[in-house]
C-alpha cells in the first residue's frame, strides 16, 4: 500500500475516533473536489432502522445493488471461521474492473498476501489483503455496496 493510501486510511480512522470521542453523529469534510461524509447512529434517540456510516464516493459505471446483503445477525456463529474485516469505510469492489473476474470466490484458497477485494475511499482504490491463510467460505458483501469500518467482508476457514 502506498504512503498516500496509508495516510488517507489514517485520516479516515482518526475521523472515526474523533466522532466517537466527541460523540458526534455526523461529519462532513470538503476539500476541493474531495468530500467525505461520515454518519453514525445517534444513540440517544431510538433507532428504528440500522443507519450505517456512509462515505459518498462516485464510481462511474457501477450502480448500488437494489437489495442489501443478508443480515449477519441472523446467521449462526461459526467460531472456526476467521473474519476478513474492512479496515476502512468505502465502496466494495470484488474485481479490479467490471469486466474482470472477482479476486476471490467461495472455495478459493488465500494466503496472508492474497488481494481479496478493492475498497474505494476518497477516490482512492485500496487493495485489501486476506491477512490470513485458508479457504474462502462466505462472501458477505455485494459488489458496489458501501461498507463500514470493521464490517466483515469474508469468512475464511483457516488451514
Amino acid at each position: 500500500m502506498s504512503d498516500e493510501k496509508k495516510n488517507d486510511l489514517k485520516k479516515v480512522k482518526e475521523l472515526i475516533e474523533l466522532m466517537v470521542e466527541k460523540d458526534l453523529v455526523e461529519v462532513e469534510i470538503v476539500d476541493g473536489d474531495s468530500k467525505i461524509h461520515l454518519k453514525r447512529p445517534n444513540l440517544s434517540m431510538p433507532i428504528t432502522a440500522p443507519m450505517p456510516m456512509m462515505m459518498q464516493a462516485a464510481h462511474p459505471g457501477v450502480s448500488a445493488p437494489a437489495a442489501s446483503a443478508p443480515a449477519q445477525a441472523a446467521a449462526p456463529v461459526d467460531d472456526k471461521l476467521a473474519d476478513i474485516k474492512s479496515p476502512i469505510i468505502g465502496t466494495f469492489y470484488a474485481s479490479p474492473s467490471p469486466d474482470s473476474p472477482p479476486y476471490v470466490k467461495v472455495g478459493d484458497h488465500v494466503t496472508a498476501d492474497t488481494v481479496v477485494c478493492i475498497l474505494e475511499a476518497m477516490k482512492v482504490m485500496n487493495e485489501i489483503k486476506a491477512e490470513t491463510t485458508g479457504t474462502i467460505e462466505k462472501v458477505l458483501i455485494n459488489n458496489g455496496q458501501t461498507v463500514e469500518y470493521g464490517q466483515v467482508l469474508f469468512k475464511v476457514r483457516p488451514d
